[in-house]
């Protein structure tokens, strides 16, 4: 095993990613899951959200669901970027532990409700000030950041190499399937509407070239959960 590859493995273990916790660094908030959502700013975004009359969606993303090992990991919270991390982790600690093949490993990652922000590259999270707005640091540093967590780098955010590998753009890169709930970017395109004093057709526009690539917009995200379950994906509750 590779230097890096064990300073990564005991990143996770001492952070206590790979027990499903992450440090206070990493996390925007804990959400309280006995009660129902009602974040101010989540009801903020979708305030004056708007949905075009007619919309198709891509669901041809389920005929990849054919590894032996398949989870899909729902992330309904920002929470430092940790639900992402996590399934990075996941498909390392088979690979390296049970020296799974990659072939087997299928990974589904549903970014839905207030974690929508994820899906988004850092040229959104700059103009619209989603790290302020949602009270996200640097999740290594713990210094304030205008870039979203789950794509920073080695060179331009000083990440941990192996922290950076499982970016999520990273992991489109292997093949792990990366769903957005389209009822929770209807609030991103709010924030572009009020923001630029765009008509919401117009904002919606702008708002998709600022989706990371490879990110498949669903009706909404317990759709893609819910169908990635129906074909076989065991669940987790990432962040």
């Amino acid at each position: 095993m590779s230097t890096d590859r064990r300073e990564f493995l005991q990143r996770l273990t001492l952070s206590g990613v790979a027990l499903g916790v992450l440090p206070a660094s990493l996390s925007a908030h804990e959400p309280d899951r006995t009660t129902p959502d009602t974040s101010p700013l989540y009801n903020e975004w979708l305030a004056d959200a708007q949905q075009p009359p007619a919309l198709t969606f891509d669901a041809s993303w389920t005929a990849k669901l054919t590894g032996k090992y398949k989870t899909v990991f729902d992330v309904p919270e920002i929470n430092g970027g940790g639900g992402v991390w996590r399934a990075g982790a996941w498909s390392n600690h088979l690979r390296d532990v049970l020296k799974v093949e990659p072939t087997d490993i299928t990974s589904v990652v549903v970014i839905r409700h207030a974690g929508i922000p994820l899906a988004m590259n850092h040229e959104f999270w700059d103009l619209y000030d989603v790290a302020k707005a949602s009270k996200v640091t640097h999740p290594m540093t713990g210094k304030k950041t205008r870039r979203n967590p789950v794509l920073m780098t080695v060179t331009d955010d000083q990440m941990p190499a192996s922290y950076a590998a499982i970016a999520l753009h990273k992991q489109i890169e292997r093949g792990t399937t990366v769903l957005g709930c389209n009822t929770a970017f209807a609030g991103m395109v709010s924030l572009v509407a009020r923001k630029d004093k765009l008509p919401f057709p117009e904002a919606r526009s702008k708002a998709l070239t600022m989706l990371v690539p490879g990110v498949i917009l669903q009706p909404n995200g317990i759709f893609g959960v819910a169908l990635a379950q129906h074909h076989g994906c065991a669940f987790v509750a990432a962040s």
